[in-house]
């Protein structure tokens, strides 16, 4: 259990130096901003995409 909080934590890590150095995370092509009025509402289905994709590929690398 404890090795795997430590990659947790490496991973967000990683992440947070990604977007520190430029990643456009969070505001990719297909992710949705509707604003209305007082309203604002951020659908990011293309940064979900990329993150599944990108999670799914570490963790399969992972398991073997």
């Amino acid at each position: 259990m404890g090795r795997v909080l430590v990659l947790v934590g490496l991973g967000i890590a990683g992440i947070g130096v990604l977007i520190m150095l430029g990643l456009p995370l969070g505001r990719l092509p297909g992710d949705v901003v509707l604003r209305r009025g007082n309203f604002a509402a951020y659908v990011p289905i293309s940064t979900c995409i990329v993150l599944s994709l990108l999670l799914t590929l570490l963790l399969t690398f992972l398991r073997r």
